[in-house]
C-alpha cells in the first residue's frame, strides 16, 4: 500500500542511532556530523518504489556527496515477515546495485520509530547542525521514471539550498512509497 508520509518539520534535531552496515562497519549519527549536510534515508530491498527509483538514488547521492553531503540509508523492515529485507539479502542489494553509502540494518526498528519514518523510500535531509531541513520526494518522476528521463529533481535542489543557507525550500512535495513493515 502506498503511503505519503509528511513535509518537512523544520529544526527538528536527528536523532542519535549506531547501526551496523552491509560493509562491516557500525555507523552512527556522529559519522555524518561536521559535513555540510547530511542525508538520511529509509529504503528497503524488496519495494517496488524504491527499486524504480535506485538508479536515480544513486545517481543524485553521488553527485550530492561530492559536495560534502554525508549520506546513509536505512532498513528498518521487519526481516521475519519480509525476508527478502533481511541483513543478508541487505549485503545482496548492496553489492547488486553498488550503493556509494552505507546500508545499515535497523533490526529493532527504533530508529525509524525515532525519525518517525513512513514509507520507502523516505528522505530526511539536515543541515550542518543537524537539523531537519528536507522531508520530502526524490524527484518528479514517479515510479516510472527513468534517469534519462527529464525530471526535477527536488532532493538535489533541497540539499544544495540547504549547504548554500542552512535552509531548505519552504515547498517541499513528500516522497511516496511502500509502507515501512512494523514487526
Amino acid at each position: 500500500m502506498a503511503v505519503r508520509p509528511p513535509v518537512c518539520n523544520f529544526g527538528w534535531k536527528a536523532k542519535n542511532f549506531n547501526l551496523p552496515s552491509t560493509n562491516g562497519e557500525v555507523v552512527s549519527l556522529d559519522d555524518l556530523k561536521n559535513s555540510t549536510a547530511s542525508l538520511v534515508i529509509f529504503i528497503c530491498n524488496h519495494c517496488p518504489y524504491v527499486i524504480s527509483a535506485m538508479e536515480r538514488l544513486i545517481f543524485d547521492s553521488q553527485e550530492l556527496m561530492t559536495v560534502g553531503v554525508k549520506v546513509v540509508a536505512i532498513c528498518s523492515n521487519d526481516p521475519i515477515a519480509y525476508p527478502d529485507d533481511s541483513f543478508e539479502k541487505m549485503k545482496v542489494f548492496t553489492k547488486k546495485h553498488k550503493l556509494p553509502f552505507p546500508y545499515l540494518h535497523d533490526k529493532s526498528q527504533k530508529v525509524a520509530r525515532d525519525y518517525g519514518a513512513e514509507c520507502t523510500p523516505d528522505f530526511f535531509g539536515f543541515n550542518a547542525e543537524m537539523e531537519l531541513n528536507y522531508r520530502g520526494r526524490l524527484d518528479d518522476a514517479g515510479s516510472t521514471g527513468k534517469l534519462s528521463h527529464q525530471r526535477d529533481r527536488d532532493l538535489v535542489i533541497a540539499m544544495k539550498q540547504i549547504i548554500a543557507t542552512g535552509q531548505g525550500p519552504d515547498i517541499q512535495f513528500p516522497s511516496m512509497g511502500c509502507s515501512i513493515k512494523w514487526k
